[in-house]
């Protein structure tokens, strides 16, 4: 499990927002983009593979800020506090159309797909295992949390109990997960029993569009709103959530692009209606690459107004996936297989 902190700064550029359901009103757009010089995985010289946020405070870059003198001119104050300091200056100076947010990102723990890939290879999991809710053992549709990604989830919750005690880290302020299993468990098992202010408790919301990339692989395919309610009776549940999933479908994958844009429409909708500065996602590793894609690690984003006023919006159709009709061996490192014939669904997200 990973989780890091990415700084966004963005500008208002336009009144458009994507949603799947028809009477969600309009939001406005932004423009993202980094702001480097706070946190390591920012800088060129970070090993993405290597980063390691627990030895690092979060990645947070031990320096100093123009605020500090007045701030804490006898160097008392922990570095996230001048961190904390700092932003809020930004926000203050910002003007209207401006606005600053640390986005605190976590991927879920490892989930029993994570481990039945691993199990079977990826070429067999890929094409044959994924498409199956699960083996005589254990299921992997919307896949459960293993025990070892328990554990990684109880050790971030043990590093968040540490940075309020001893750094006094700014916590979320709101909490937002994605509607997959693993990730409404993950969120739970990180924030739970934290000392977090009464007037922001955890309280997640449920986004539909801070889900993975949708695969044909059942694991992709999310529980009802029934069962999340039901699981998570204290979380909130965004409005227009469909009973059931409206956006999986079986043998076919969301494109690269259409992914993109919804990444977009939900980040539009959290910027546009919370007012809040520290902001948590829980999410998926391909969903977080695709709210900052092109970006190797997560960075600190900075917006300028944009004079274009409509973000691409034009959804492309799902397309088939690869399937073998019989099961490779395990470990295969090839497969042989073979794409649907039927009419794939377009993503309703335009």
């Amino acid at each position: 499990m990973s989780f890091v902190a990415i700084f966004v700064f963005c500008a208002i550029i336009a009144n458009c927002f994507l949603d799947f359901a028809s009477a969600a009103p309009k939001r406005e757009s932004y423009n993202y983009s980094v702001v480097t010089g706070y946190f390591l995985q920012d800088e060129a010289s970070t090993n993405a593979s290597t980063f390691n946020f627990i030895n690092t405070n979060f990645g947070l870059i031990n320096r100093t800020y123009a605020t500090d003198t007045t701030y804490d001119p006898n160097g008392r104050k922990t570095q996230w506090q001048r961190f904390k300091n700092q932003v809020f200056r930004l926000n203050r100076e910002s003007g209207r159309t401006i606005q600053y947010k640390l986005l605190f990102m976590g991927r879920h723990g490892e989930g029993y797909h994570n481990a039945a890939e691993s199990y079977y290879g990826t070429p067999a999991w890929n094409c044959y295992y994924s498409l199956l809710d699960g083996n005589e053992t254990v299921s992997w549709a919307d896949a459960r949390l293993t025990s070892k990604g328990i554990t990684q989830a109880l050790a971030v919750n043990a590093f968040w109990a540490s940075e309020i005690k001893n750094q006094k880290i700014p916590t979320p302020q709101s909490y937002y997960t994605s509607p997959l299993t693993r990730c409404l468990t993950t969120a739970n098992l990180t924030f739970s029993g934290l000392q977090l202010p009464s007037r922001h408790p955890f309280i997640p919301t449920v986004k539909e569009f801070f889900r993975e990339g949708i695969s044909g692989h059942t694991c992709d395919r999310r529980g009802s709103r029934s069962y999340i309610q039901n699981a998570f009776p204290s979380y909130s549940i965004e409005p227009g959530f469909a009973e059931t999933d409206q956006l999986w479908q079986a043998y076919y994958a969301e494109p690269q692009v259409d992914q993109d844009i919804r990444s977009r429409a939900v980040l539009d909708d959290v910027f546009s209606t919370d007012s809040e500065t520290y902001i948590s996602i829980t999410s998926h590793s391909g969903e977080i690459a695709s709210l900052l894609r092109g970006a190797v690690i997560p960075v600190l984003v900075k917006a300028e107004t944009r004079q274009d006023p409509t973000p691409t919006s034009a959804t492309q159709p799902y397309s088939a996936i690869c399937t073998c009709t019989s099961p490779p061996a395990v470990g295969a490192t090839t497969s042989t297989c073979s794409y649907a014939t039927a009419t794939p669904n377009t993503c309703p997200a335009a």
